[in-house]
């Protein structure tokens, strides 16, 4: 499934639950938001998404805290975890999407390799991580891509009451 049926399952989904869903992204830098806000109607369920591209916006705005970046870094399961619970308290949705990684083309400060990536959900029942190596020679593009399909794929999951692995 390409990430533009990806993302048009996911918002039909969303639509006929009549459920809201926001974002948070650092690699991606709004291409989540943006896939969504290229179909018709995202409207009624896209409230809106940020771009948290520094760990300052990260904490100032999503509410990640100093502590668990500096013990984990921005690239790491905790860290997409809170990004995706930050959105959909900040942006008052019933799902967001989050992700965050390494788009290179160095290894980030805590040695992530480029490639590394972790997806997150936030949802009132609780919030799941996925946890992406795309190879460590990616082109950015193509990086960014395969996150943002990876976050559809976590929404789509949720939303069809299918695990999110396997």
């Amino acid at each position: 499934m390409d990430l533009t049926a990806i993302a048009t399952r996911a918002v039909a989904l969303l639509r006929d639950r009549g459920l809201t869903v926001a974002t948070a992204e650092s690699c991606t830098g709004g291409l989540i938001a943006k896939r969504l806000t290229d179909l018709p109607g995202v409207s009624r369920v896209f409230k809106g998404g940020i771009v948290s591209y520094t760990n300052q916006v990260k904490h100032a705005v999503l509410g990640v805290s100093e502590e668990m970046l500096a013990e984990h870094g921005a690239v790491s399961a905790p860290v997409a975890q809170a990004m995706a619970e930050g959105a959909r308290r900040v942006l008052n949705v019933d799902i967001a999407l989050s992700a965050t990684g390494v788009a290179g083309p160095d290894k980030d400060d805590r040695g992530n390799e480029v490639g590394t990536a972790f997806v997150a959900i936030a949802t009132p029942a609780g919030s799941y991580v996925r946890e992406l190596h795309l190879g460590n020679r990616p082109m950015r593009e193509r990086l960014r891509t395969q996150t943002a399909h990876h976050a559809f794929d976590l929404a789509r999951r949720y939303l069809s009451g299918l695990p999110y692995e396997g």
